[in-house]
């Protein structure tokens, strides 16, 4: 008999600031093992370009233009959605920025707005998907995307590290809150991928892409479309008992202090 684990027909996923990138994978993901698609982004224009994208992919996707960090606006646009399109199942907290500024010469207002998009976004999206989640008691997945910095510093990144590993510990108080009412709530943390963003330093010979591509066991950038099976895992019905966990793509940083710079 074929397992139907991995298999979520009929579910409707929201991912927030799917518009590219690693977020539009995860979504083209769920996508193909059954999921109907929603997505956000501030910007109309943003929305327009990929629902564009997602039709060349061959999905139906659903677009919508709210803030995540605008509470009411989350509230009026996730009633929308459930009336439009179908309730959500799945929630992927994507969305969020980075500031590159070492902390001595960043603004306490520019520090309060990573923030705000990558732990205060999550915990609104959350809570407000979660309420409608266990009115219906239906049970939910909930996936929020961590990173690397979850667990890690880095120069220059200190809001957005502050922001990761806060969410990290969200993500476990969601678990703690909302498992009796058959919410899982994990995270996925990304390592370093090949995206239209990181193109500029994945250049042979390029300090940073040196870095990472040493520093990494499997010797290279991770594919966006690695991200897919992760995110299936945790949407699906093979997840039912994973609860708070953060499930590390990265193609083992995390595993080792790295190697001697002599090593082969």
């Amino acid at each position: 008999m074929k397992s139907n684990l991995f298999d979520i027909t009929g579910k409707t996923a929201l991912i927030t600031g799917a518009t590219h990138g690693l977020g539009m994978a995860i979504a083209e993901g769920l996508s193909e093992a059954g999921a109907t698609i929603v997505f956000n982004d501030r910007s109309a224009g943003a929305v327009e370009n990929a629902l564009k994208m997602y039709a060349q992919k061959g999905i139906h996707a659903h677009g919508y233009v709210f803030d995540v960090t605008d509470e009411a606006s989350v509230q009026q646009n996730i009633s929308r959605i459930e009336a439009e399109v179908a309730p959500l199942d799945i929630l992927v907290n994507n969305a969020g920025i980075i500031r590159r500024v070492p902390m001595l010469d960043m603004d306490v207002e520019e520090f309060r707005h990573v923030i705000d998009v990558d732990l205060v976004g999550p915990f609104i999206v959350g809570r407000a998907v979660a309420r409608r989640m266990i009115d219906r008691d239906c049970g939910g997945k909930i996936i929020n995307i961590c990173s690397m910095m979850s667990e890690l510093g880095r120069s220059t990144v200190a809001a957005y590290a502050a922001a990761k590993g806060g969410l990290k510990m969200l993500t476990r108080n969601m678990a703690t809150e909302w498992a009796r009412f058959n919410i899982q709530a994990n995270g996925i943390g990304p390592g370093y991928f090949a995206t239209a963003q990181t193109a500029p330093i994945r250049v042979d010979g390029h300090p940073f892409n040196d870095f990472i591509v040493n520093r990494t066991p499997a010797g290279r950038w991770g594919k966006p479309e690695e991200l897919k099976g992760a995110a299936i895992f945790l949407a699906s019905a093979a997840s039912d008992f994973v609860n708070g966990h953060i499930l590390y793509v990265d193609g083992g940083i995390l595993a080792t202090i790295g190697k001697p710079a002599n090593e082969p």
